[in-house]
């Protein structure tokens, strides 16, 4: 009985120390948002839509290229960009900041996109993987 707890513990330990300095890593660091087909009319039908989030949030080196699909029929603008009807833009970030982009999709006409620095090892990231901060790729 001794045996199998000391082995339950080891197990244990084991598993956070591979969780807490383990390399964050995904499949993809591409974070993708789609505008689908008739957001403008519905828009201009008066139509309240949340199409994207009025903040996007990334994380250095695990998922930090934010990509915008624009599967309507005009153009949408982001930032400086016109994103053409099936078009996609992907916008690469390498500095954990706050960026204010203008974006046609908001009432607001804007769009903040946080981009956050990797987890540190140890601790940080331990607690950045239970947390569930990372979805889906947290534990890869």
């Amino acid at each position: 009985m001794k045996s199998i707890l000391v082995l339950l513990v080891a197990l244990f330990a084991g598993t956070l120390a591979w969780a807490a300095f383990t390399p964050v890593a995904g499949d993809a660091r591409e974070a993708i948002h789609v505008i689908p087909k008739g957001t403008w009319e519905r828009r201009m039908a008066g139509e309240k839509l949340d199409i994207l989030p009025q903040e996007i949030r990334l994380v250095l080196e695990v998922r930090d290229v934010l990509v915008l699909r624009n599967h309507d029929d005009v153009p949408q603008l982001f930032g400086p960009v016109l994103i053409m009807p099936g078009q996609s833009f992907s916008m690469p970030f390498r500095q954990a900041s706050r960026y204010l982009f203008a974006c046609s999709l908001h009432v607001s006409g804007q769009l903040t996109v946080i981009v956050e620095p990797p987890p540190a090892p140890g601790w940080e990231r331990l607690r950045w993987r239970i947390a569930g901060i990372g979805p889906r790729m947290a534990w890869l």
